[in-house]
């Protein structure tokens, strides 16, 4: 890199610079096979990107338009077909006919309020052919609006609860704690749910230099110690050199309360701080005494709910005081029954401490869980593509669509108000596989079959295309130019072609575009613009700023031509809880006190009994049982992101006999007959799938891992039911709830399950063949 100038200086090699969310590579052809490198300032690369290198023409691709055989026979309607029909390939002039015919009919029948656009999805890097986004901006433009989704199945509980007690998302999140603060600060990071790497090297957008295991690796060589507070080892990697606490999955809440309440006993916590930066300590402290149930949540109460010894909790509580401690809650923690309380209780934990706002200390929420966080945010702004104005106010919580299309007109409560579910008729979806993010997957299936009509554009045939009416094929990142950029990466990437594109696919902009011609609406869509004009237009924003810094600020095609653009990034500042412990007067938080919220009226106000106005200890209903022994913990895969090229080779080649991975400890393997390598069963009364079973003392014992994202594979019994998923989907056991009535997040992380060998005769993988 020229410092003088920040232009890259890149030896010409034939490469080609590309991104994912993954991290920021180069591909090249060699010998008729795609090459793909990571980026060489990458400390850490991500394997995830050799998914790659048998994606582009793998069987799975869809490689022309398609439409369901009952949905072009019968027309639009319910159908429980769905998911079992074949399909009859059509050219794209008459099935976009068609597609407009149909959007016409619903929107002048049934108005806009009747077609549901959340297509909920990461999709690609590259900020122009955001699928999400182009989808969005098609609907609004073309009908007026849609009824969208708000909310994420990562952290629908956190996102709505952190507004109430300390301030948005992204300010606690994002602008908080940096990892160079933890490198020279830290001195203890209580990490509940741990810090995986796994999740942390990805980040929509696209991430150019993984820095976690460094950071983890340069603290506790300082000396800082990390405290992974999880059932799974593999939470930490070994460079952190981390303590493991093993905890009873879904009990965080209680452990936290025991260390305050230890804390409290011996006056350890800091009450000046809590007297001048927080609201509702006296309330709480109440409950924290037991002085309003008889119980104090003392580490005697907590040791039996949490699987913690007691002398372990009274350790680690004497381990805080006059240290600088950062305590950090996973997404995973609110992906569960009343996911709302561990992220409340541990801003509690951390204001105890007096901790809020000290360069590596206090909160940090979602440390450790995407590589957006911990970094500090660039100076100039990445552009994306506008969505235009949506027209339709009525919004599910995204993990509220089985709910939706069940029970139309039913009421739901979600942050104080109670609101009824629309009554939707189409479903629009690019970009996303929701028999990947969502619980219950029978019940989706229902759920799916109450529509007239379901449209995706998808690149291959994942469960989602096989349960739509109409599959548009669309092109895959590496086969179409875009501009990849995150809010905390300082690097902009051009993304170039890497392939032509494979069959019939075409972009989502022109498969939309042409859609809009036929609806009178194509101006209003493109504003007159071709795919290249956007990404010209879109770049102009991050160039112009930087040339009102005085920073090297090159024109479009001197920026495609280098490849990348290095971009300056703001100081790491500490955020609004930083400004907030400077000056609480001046530089207030934005909830209802000003200060922290340690009790919450507004919350109080909604009577809620699942989601009280302070945190609370509130056992789950889906809880192990004599029936369904094991807790499963249904995480993030380490092989791919989330469900993302679950054929590409990098995935493929963890799979054991085609099926996903199941880690059992060697006890319960042992209890149940089962070996390293067998296939097993894993079933309740919602579902079962079968996985190929590794024992490990690294998951504690009581507890099944599976991760998510294996493409969903129902296997029918002699009946013609769903059986089970022969591929080892685990969401096919998942509880289809939300966290709360507050957030009505997805709670699909912890389940109850038991486990056997399979000694039946194994069902052919077919995730990955195309529909007849």
């Amino acid at each position: 890199m020229d410092h003088a100038t920040s232009r890259p200086i890149r030896p010409d090699t034939g490469r080609k610079p590309h991104s994912a969310h993954w991290g920021v590579f180069s591909a090249a052809w060699k010998n008729g096979a795609l090459d793909v490198q990571p980026h060489p300032g990458d400390p850490d690369p991500n394997p995830l990107i050799d998914n790659f290198i048998n994606a582009l023409d793998h069987p799975v691709r869809v490689t022309a338009p398609m439409v369901r055989r009952g949905w072009l026979e019968n027309g639009p309607g319910p159908d429980a077909r769905r998911g079992r029909d074949g399909y009859v390939q059509v050219g794209w002039d008459e099935v976009l006919d068609l597609l407009a015919g149909e959007l016409r009919r619903v929107k002048e029948r049934h108005g806009p309020e009747a077609v549901f656009g959340g297509s909920y999805g990461w999709s690609s890097a590259g900020r122009f052919h955001h699928a999400q986004s182009q989808v969005h901006r098609f609907l609004n433009t073309a009908l007026g609006g849609y009824v969208r989704s708000v909310n994420s199945y990562s952290a629908g509980a956190s996102a709505v609860i952190l507004p109430h007690i300390l301030g948005s998302m992204d300010d606690v999140a994002r602008r908080n704690v940096t990892w160079e603060q933890i490198v020279e600060h830290t001195d203890v990071v209580l990490a509940f749910g741990g810090m995986a790497l796994k999740n942390s090297r990805v980040a929509s957008g696209g991430i150019s230099r993984h820095i976690e295991r460094e950071s983890m690796r340069q603290a506790a060589a300082r000396g800082c110690r990390f405290i992974n507070i999880s059932p799974l080892a593999s939470d930490f990697p070994d460079d952190a050199k981390a303590d493991w606490v093993q905890g009873v999955p879904g009990t965080d809440v209680a452990l936290m309360l025991a260390l305050t309440h230890e804390l409290v006993a011996n006056r350890q916590h800091d009450e000046a701080f809590l007297a001048r930066y927080c609201e509702g300590w006296d309330g709480f402290l109440a409950y924290l005494q037991g002085h309003q149930d008889g119980q104090p949540k003392n580490a005697a109460w907590a040791a039996p709910i949490c699987g913690v010894p007691e002398d372990r909790i009274i350790d680690i509580a004497r381990l805080l005081p006059g240290k600088r401690v950062l305590v950090t809650v996973a997404h995973s923690l609110q992906r569960a029954e009343h996911g709302e309380q561990p992220v409340w209780m541990a801003a509690v934990l951390a204001a105890a401490l007096g901790q809020l706002g000290l360069p590596g200390g206090g909160y940090a929420y979602a440390l450790g869980t995407l590589a957006h966080y911990g970094k500090r945010s660039n100076a100039v702004p990445v552009a994306s593509l506008p969505q235009g104005v949506n027209g339709v106010k009525a919004f599910i919580p995204v993990a509220r669509i089985s709910d939706m299309l069940l029970h139309p007109g039913a009421p739901f409560d979600y942050n104080g108000k109670r609101m009824p579910y629309p009554h939707i008729r189409l479903a629009y979806w690019a970009g996303g596989n929701p028999f990947h993010h969502h619980q219950d997957l029978k019940r989706l299936t229902r759920a799916f079959a109450t529509l007239d009509t379901f449209i995706v554009h998808e690149i291959g045939w994942t469960a989602t295309a096989r349960h739509a009416d109409i599959v548009l094929p669309c092109t895959m990142t590496l086969e179409r130019e875009d501009i990849g950029g995150a809010p905390t990466d300082p690097l902009l990437v051009a993304m170039h072609r890497i392939a032509a594109p494979n069959g019939q696919a075409r972009d989502d902009y022109d498969i939309f575009a042409d859609l809009s011609e036929r609806l009178g609406t194509r101006q209003a869509f493109t504003e007159g613009r071709s795919s290249g004009q956007w990404l010209r237009h879109l770049y102009e924003k991050t160039r112009a700023a930087l040339q009102e810094k005085g920073l090297y600020a090159p024109d479009f095609d001197q920026f495609w031509e280098q490849g990348e653009l290095a971009l300056p990034q703001q100081d790491d500042d500490g955020g609004i809880l930083r400004a907030f412990r400077q000056d609480p007067a001046g530089k207030p938080l934005p909830t209802p006190s000003g200060k922290v919220q340690i009790s919450s009226p507004a919350i109080a106000g909604f009577g809620y009994a699942d989601c009280p106005g302070h945190p609370a200890w509130l056992a789950p209903q889906d809880a192990p049982t004599p029936a369904y022994p094991l807790f499963l913990v249904a995480n993030q895969p380490a092989t791919r992101l989330h469900s993302q090229l679950d054929f590409g080779a990098h995935s493929v080649a963890q799979k054991r006999q085609g099926r996903e991975v199941c880690t059992l400890h060697p006890r319960d393997a042992e209890a149940r007959g089962i070996a390293e390598g067998d296939i097993v069963r894993l079933f309740n009364a919602r579902g079962a799938c079968l996985a190929s079973a590794t024992l490990s003392a690294t998951v504690m014992q009581g507890v099944a891992q599976l991760p998510t994202g294996a493409w969903y594979d129902p296997v029918d019994d002699a009946d013609g039911n769903v059986a089970l998923c022969g591929h080892g989907n685990p969401n096919i056991l998942t509880r289809d709830v939300g966290t709360s009535s507050l957030a009505q997040g997805c709670s699909g992380q912890l389940t109850a399950v038991q486990v056997e060998r399979f000694d039946g005769a194994l069902p052919p993988i077919r995730a990955f063949d195309g529909p007849r």
